[in-house]
Parts: structure tokens; sequence; C-alpha cells
């Protein structure tokens, strides 16, 4: 790590992201600040920060991209039996600061949203830049989310948690399907996990993931206060 740039908190710049370290993947600098401004910078950049409380802010561009096309999500066949029980109510920013929060405190292995992350996050939320979806279940407790930023036409997801099985799948099949409509070209989603596979994730290298964010983060981007206006429809054939 040493030989890695620290970043002066006064000075909003960062190293170009293909001089991140391939082991640890990713890594590409140190120090700096949580500020609005500065993580702004660096998710245009494809750059974003990942530490833990005993670490110095640690900013990564992992290189493969793991990423989600908007609109492709894999729907399997239980998945989909699960989305026509409507078991949940899904809706956008309807509890960002609740979402992040769970997203940290629920995590057995421990979480890298520290309260300093929580509170950076909850000010761009304000800002209108951060936005979070929400499952409800049939009792109208929260009981999935995800949270994540937008800018552009690119959307940068950071964490989600599930309280009740499938809440977080549905939750990513009706952000997948919304930022479609809304035209949306990417979701970010960092680094690969067995379950985003399986939900239609896929890996770019980060070359192609940065020239889909100089294409697409100027674009026009969605209001203030996001609000759901797709919802799950039994494909016609499958009314099961």
């Amino acid at each position: 790590m040493s030989a890695l740039p620290w970043l002066d908190p006064d000075y909003l710049w960062f190293p170009p992201a293909e001089e991140a370290l391939e082991e640890p993947d990713g890594l590409l600098a140190l120090g700096g600040d949580l500020a609005p401004e500065r993580l702004l910078h660096a998710y245009r950049n494809g750059i974003f920060p990942w530490f833990s409380d005993e670490q110095p802010i640690l900013w990564w561009s992992p290189d493969p991209r793991c990423v989600i096309f908007p609109g492709q999500v894999h729907v399997s066949r239980s998945l989909r039996r699960t989305l026509n029980q409507k078991l949940f109510t899904i809706t956008l920013d309807q509890a960002f600061r609740r979402v992040i929060h769970l997203c940290g405190s629920t995590r057995v292995e421990g979480t890298w949203i520290t309260n300093e992350m929580e509170q950076a996050y909850v000010e761009l939320h304000r800002q209108g830049h951060a936005h979070s979806v929400e499952a409800w279940n049939n009792r109208g407790e929260l009981v999935g989310g995800l949270y994540g930023l937008a800018l552009g036409r690119c959307f940068f997801a950071e964490s989600m948690f599930s309280l009740e099985t499938n809440a977080s799948k549905v939750i990513l099949v009706h952000l997948s399907s919304q930022l479609a409509r809304w035209n949306y070209r990417v979701i970010d989603c960092q680094v690969e996990s067995r379950h985003l596979l399986r939900m239609g994730a896929r890996t770019i290298p980060r070359s192609d993931f940065l020239t889909i964010l100089r294409d697409n983060v100027d674009q026009s981007p969605k209001p203030h206060l996001w609000q759901l206006d797709w919802h799950w429809q039994p494909p016609e054939g499958k009314r099961s």
C-alpha cells in the first residue's frame, strides 16, 4: 500500500482508474474524504470507496467489472412464482436511511458501511444523487432493500439486504426493469458474486465499463425523487 497515492482532502483528484493494482485487484488510492463532491467525482470515473473502520479510506476500480444491463435480470421459474404471488410491495426512495442502515447492520460477516459512509450517502440522497429500493411484506414491514447512486444514465449499486427469502431478488427484478424503462445503460455491481451471476450479471473489461460511463454519466438524469412506474406482470401463458 505504501506505493499508492495518498489523496489530499483539500484537492479533488484521483489517479486514472487504469493505474489500479492487479493485486489486490483494483486498489487505486488511499485517503481523501467522503465529501459529496469527491464521491461523485469518483463514481464518474469508475472508482468507489470500500474500507473498514480500522483502515484509511480505500478507493477501488477492479478489472474486470461486474455489471447488469438494465432489463436483463434472469427470472428463474421459482423466482417467477414468487413474483406472481406478490409477496412484496416494492417502492423507491421511501426509506433510504433505514435501508442503508440495515444493509450494514444485518451483515453477519461485518460491514464496510461505517457510520462515516452511512452519513455520506444519506447526504447524497438528500441532494438527489443516491436512491433506495424497498421491499415490504404484506404486514407492512421493511424486509429488503438496496441503495446506490445514479449519475446520468448509470446506476451504481452499493449494497442490499434481505430479511425474507427472495426479497432482494424481487427488488433486483423491479430495479432492472424500471431502469430499462428510463433508458439507463448499466447497473454497476462492482465485484462479481455467484448470487449476482445467477441473476444475470456479467463481467466486462474495466476499459469497456469506463467507455459506458464516458458515454452516459452526463445524460439527463431522472427526477430528484424516484417513483416506480413498472410492476411485475406474469408473461402471457405463464400465469401460474
